[in-house]
């Protein structure tokens, strides 16, 4: 009897969010409540993270904003945000750092992991490295639990990858 497996993971793809970056940009430039705010944004692709720099926290606030309706158009969930406090710099200038999750925390990973068990499908989850895996001898339970999953109100962005 062959058993079937999958990964859930929680990931970021960088490219998409490097362009929805590129778009934010190109907006911020050209609005007219914007002109004159000092307002970056630079995509550190190292660190999975963005800082976006103006002159003023409202200025912070209107451009993520514009990122956040770029990246749902991009498919990144705004759940996968992770925005620092806003640092005051010289002057009137401010900065905020939002780091891009990647990766299932270890609480997370047990969110799944629980919430499969309760559950009570004929699949079984473990946890490997920053993913949950699940395995189970019928594509239909595998199916279910990706649905029971995927609408749970977790608080992080899921997606499914390695289907087997």
């Amino acid at each position: 009897m062959s058993t079937y497996s999958f990964d859930f993971i929680s990931e970021v793809d960088l490219q998409e969010a490097d362009n929805a970056i590129n778009q934010a940009r190109k907006e911020i430039e050209h609005r007219y409540d914007l002109r004159g705010s000092n307002c970056e944004v630079e995509l550190n692709r190292n660190e999975k993270s963005f800082v976006v720099r103006a002159d003023g926290e409202h200025f912070i606030n209107s451009a993520m904003e514009i990122i956040k309706s770029k990246m749902i158009k991009r498919g990144i969930s705004v759940l996968a945000l992770d925005e620092q406090k806003v640092e005051l710099l010289s002057g009137k200038s401010v900065r905020q750092t939002v780091k891009l999750k990647a990766g299932l925390s270890r609480d997370d990973a047990k969110k799944i992991t629980t919430m499969v068990k309760d559950q009570k499908m004929k699949v079984t989850a473990q946890i490997v490295d920053e993913k949950v895996r699940v395995t189970g001898k019928s594509k239909d339970d595998l199916q279910a639990c990706i649905t029971a999953v995927q609408s749970a109100d977790l608080g992080f962005p899921v997606q499914i990858d390695n289907l087997r």
